[in-house]
């Protein structure tokens, strides 16, 4: 009879990353599901594929971070310093997928007070930008008004308190400090890429509305050369939190001279 115990244990082991990998496979299945599926719009499978891609990468860390087997030991210690959530979580990065996330707010908040109805299209009222062109009103489209943004602002609403909680839970949870460290910044990396692949789905759809037609004047060439960065930095942020995912310990994101102190 064949001993099972270690097999078992080594899954434990693995178990949360087995989580988070699975979740990246799910939603990139998902997505790409949603991207075939027949419609008459074409940026609204993109907004459906890119939104469930965020919640199974979120999903698959919470679950990994449920099912992470904390070391037992006989005695434990603990530091007099309190445990602060922004100790645990990415010094540089965190503050960027701060940042893309007010961006992407913003950016959702003025496409639906710009957005008005398609004449042409029923149902999808706040799908497109409506502006004078020639003396001519023309509808510029799809703009993130919102029909699109509507699943944006669900998945955010969903992911960002539970996100948040995790964290806190982790903080001020056991395990050891590098333990902890792993699982805040696979948590972050997760809500990352929500955040970042959400930037760059709304850059493209008001990149592609603002040049569709020459109509767009000044105030759009100026809204192209902030989205231009934005997008940079979307990509860029998306990439890092793919990494940290996957493999937390294979990014670096902590100021030289930076250690991990044992306190748990």
């Amino acid at each position: 009879m064949l001993d099972t115990v270690p097999l078992q244990s080594r899954f434990l082991d693995h178990a949360e990353h087995y989580a988070r990998w699975s979740g990246l496979a799910i939603g990139i299945a998902a997505a790409q599901q949603l991207v075939a599926m027949d419609s008459g719009d074409i940026a609204m499978p993109l907004v459906f594929a890119i939104t469930a891609f965020g919640l199974c990468a979120v999903g698959g860390v919470l679950l990994g971070d449920a099912l992470t087997l904390h070391p037992q030991e006989a005695v434990r210690t603990a530091s007099l310093a309190p445990r602060l959530v922004r100790d645990q979580v990415p010094p540089r990065m965190a503050p960027l997928v701060l940042l893309q996330a007010a961006s992407l707010v913003t950016l959702l908040l003025i496409g639906a007070a710009t957005a008005s109805s398609d004449p042409g299209q029923k149902g999808r009222a706040g799908g497109v930008m409506t502006v004078t062109c020639e003396g001519i009103r023309t509808s510029l489209g799809p703009w993130p008004g919102l029909y699109y943004s509507g699943p944006m602002f669900a998945a955010l609403a969903v992911a960002t308190p539970v996100c948040v909680w995790a964290l806190r839970r982790i903080t001020h949870g056991p395990g050891e400090q590098q333990q902890r460290r792993d699982r805040a910044w696979a948590i972050t990396g997760a809500w990352g890429l929500l955040v970042s692949s959400q930037v760059l789905l709304v850059a493209l759809m008001i990149f592609v509305a603002l040049t569709e037609k020459a109509c767009a004047g000044p105030l759009g060439a100026a809204a192209i050369v902030v989205l231009c960065p934005l997008s940079l930095l979307g990509l860029f942020t998306f990439g890092w939190s793919l990494v940290t995912v996957v493999a937390p310990r294979a990014v670096d994101d902590e100021a030289p001279g930076e250690g991990n102190s044992d306190d748990a």
